[in-house]
């Protein structure tokens, strides 16, 4: 008798907000579209739009959880941007939206507003960015790995978060979310897109 199915792998990409103008942002989101063994589920940064945010913020002095709901619309905003640009990316708000993209062979762009702006397992500030946010959904979909993708110049141990937040290259609120999850870490730079499907594998069957 034959086991059940194995459900495929599921592996959450951020594409970092400072993609935005960016010609490998388009190379990166036909790359995730394309087929795959795992299942991939793309999650927009800030970019320009969590600027906004940062700029009126100091101007009018509201507090951190104003900014942060407001931060969270800046995903969505950029999210569409993504489907904009790539044909076969969707906008997904729930992991019953991404399934069903997955279903009809889309890549599933991650909206995390209808979910995150009530949310309170995360802290509301700007330790808190999509970086973490990418990790929660990650967490919830019961993904094997997190790939965040950077226009940064990246140190040698690209895997270790701790290292990482301290270079300032994710946030800070990450490193202590990995510690509680099984969660597989990468960190790549913008240009690597080519080698997306090394990548993958290499998270997929990680030890």
């Amino acid at each position: 008798m034959s086991g059940a199915p194995q459900t495929p792998p599921r592996i959450v990409v951020k594409l970092g907000g400072s993609l935005a103008d960016d010609p490998s942002l388009a190379q990166w989101l036909h790359q995730l579209a394309l087929p795959h063994s795992p299942r991939l589920v793309a999650v927009p940064g800030g970019g320009p739009f969590a600027e906004v945010v940062r700029v009126a913020q100091r101007r009018w002095r509201f507090s951190d959880h104003v900014a942060h709901v407001m931060a969270i619309g800046a995903m969505d905003q950029f999210g569409r941007m993504l489907c904009g640009i790539e044909v076969r990316a969707t906008p997904c708000s729930t992991p019953a939206d991404i399934e069903a993209a997955w279903a009809g062979g889309q890549l599933p762009v991650w909206l995390p507003g209808p979910l995150m702006r009530d949310d309170r397992s995360l802290a509301q500030g700007w330790d808190v960015t999509s970086d973490t946010i990418a990790a929660w959904l990650a967490e919830a979909l019961g993904a094997s790995g997190l790939l965040l993708v950077k226009s940064c110049e990246l140190p040698d141990a690209c895997d270790d978060p701790a290292l990482l937040a301290a270079a300032g290259i994710v946030d800070r609120a990450l490193p202590v979310f990995l510690s509680r999850t099984r969660l597989g870490l990468q960190v790549v730079h913008k240009d690597r897109w080519s080698d997306l499907a090394h990548i993958i594998t290499r998270m997929t069957y990680r030890d």
